[in-house]
């Protein structure tokens, strides 16, 4: 792994709240194990190693039921270690994958048996190289015909951008990360405004995660400076709003978060119990199981 690699928390403190049943941690990944699953020869950043076991012993201790993987980034578009992850999980797991534009239909349809449903379009330059958008058009219409849909990582002042092309996908969108809003920026700035009024569209969900990632303030205030940020999009649009860990936390400098902790702020985003029903169950088992 990188030199400077923070290895995810070793170990995290037992929750004090108790999730619903049925909860799905709707953002999360598996690296590797290297020796089995190479990382891409193009990536970024080297992680450490973060197999599926240890994703499923940790889902287990928070008290989850279900996981959403997500393809990681540095293993580019080869979904082996995410369909081994999915194919192993007892139908307790669903899938996001990244795809190159001449990926098959018959592939396409064995990633759905495995699992998967939805594909990722990352615009973060700092970790993939740059897409073009016809390129990403051309994979929606593809995954359209499986009835996935697409999750999107950008930063927010890329947003305004993006929405035409956004509004042109045949399929629902999900953004990750909120579109990682500047927290210095508050929750009238600009970027955020413009934000909840793309969510208005039933097209379009958002996770609210990473609040070890997006806060300034950090663990010393339980990241209380984003968590209004996911209240109001949780108070706002419950009905598309899902909610993850984003386990083993790639590309973390400043800390190591605690995911126990991270798992007791849900009763400050969400403190309403139907809120929580909504997010940790309703929404995600919608969205990647059907139902």
């Amino acid at each position: 792994m990188d030199p400077n690699w923070l290895p995810f928390h070793p170990k995290p403190s037992k929750p004090a709240f108790n999730v619903p049943k049925g909860a799905v941690d709707a953002h999360c990944h598996v690296f590797g194990p290297e020796s089995r699953f190479p990382f891409a020869s193009d990536r970024k950043y080297t992680p450490c190693d973060a197999s599926k076991e240890d994703l499923f012993k940790l889902r287990d201790f928070l008290g989850f039921e279900k996981s959403v993987i997500v393809q990681a980034s540095c293993h580019g578009a080869n979904n082996d270690a995410l369909e081994d992850a999915l194919r192993s999980s007892n139908n307790s797991a669903r899938g996001v994958a990244v795809v190159s534009p001449d990926i098959t239909v018959n592939t396409l349809k064995r990633l759905d048996t495995a699992g998967v449903r939805a594909v990722r379009f990352n615009f973060l330059k700092r970790l993939v190289d740059n897409t073009p958008k016809d390129t990403f058009k051309h994979i929606a219409k593809k995954v359209a015909d499986l009835g996935w849909h697409v999750v999107i990582y950008i930063e927010s002042p890329n947003l305004k951008d993006l929405i035409p092309f956004l509004k042109e996908l045949p399929t629902d969108v999900v953004f990750d990360h909120m579109a990682r809003p500047n927290v210095r920026e508050g929750l009238n700035g600009k970027d955020f405004t413009l934000f909840q009024k793309v969510m208005e569209s039933e097209k379009f969900w958002c996770k609210t995660t990473c609040a070890e990632r997006l806060s300034f303030e950090g663990p010393e205030t339980n990241y209380s400076d984003i968590l209004p940020f996911m209240n109001l999009l949780i108070n706002n649009f419950s009905d598309r709003v899902l909610w993850g860990t984003d386990w083993p936390h790639p590309n973390m400098r400043s800390h190591m978060p605690d995911d126990g902790i991270l798992v007791d702020l849900l009763e400050i985003i969400a403190p309403k119990s139907e809120h929580q029903k909504k997010i940790l169950v309703d929404n995600p088992n919608k969205l990647y199981w059907g139902n």
